[in-house]
């Protein structure tokens, strides 16, 4: 993801506004594209402020952490299940997440645990 732009081109391309030129006109002499000048001043009629909003982290893991006991009280029954299992299980209850939300669930408990598959023997070995 790409960083934000500054806080002194932003206050520049909105003093060029302030002082007559369009928003297009003012992207065009500060080298940014047009719809962020249109965004930003938007923002400063709204807001007041043109800084840029916190970029990253974690949105939506809030929406499973509030199911958090009935998940956990699910896989404590049936300590096998399965993610897809577990995922249908959650359905019957009208929770609707996927196999990506459980993982990232059971991953910041480090509970997370991956199921291997018993390897096929060689069938090269040599025989003593």
């Amino acid at each position: 993801m790409a960083n934000a732009l500054s806080m002194d081109l932003r206050q520049r391309v909105l003093a060029a506004i302030a002082s007559g030129l369009s928003c297009r006109e003012a992207a065009a002499r500060f080298g940014v594209s047009p719809a962020s000048a249109i965004r930003w001043r938007a923002l400063e009629r709204a807001t007041g402020t043109v800084a840029p909003k916190p970029q990253g982290g974690d949105r939506r893991s809030a929406r499973i952490e509030a199911h958090a006991e009935l998940i956990l009280r699910i896989v404590e029954e049936r300590p096998g299940i399965t993610l897809n299992a577990l995922k249908a299980e959650l359905a019957k209850s009208g929770i609707h997440v996927g196999i990506g939300t459980l993982w990232r669930f059971f991953e910041r408990r480090r509970l997370a645990e991956k199921k291997n598959r018993p390897l096929r023997p060689n069938r090269r070995q040599r025989k003593p």
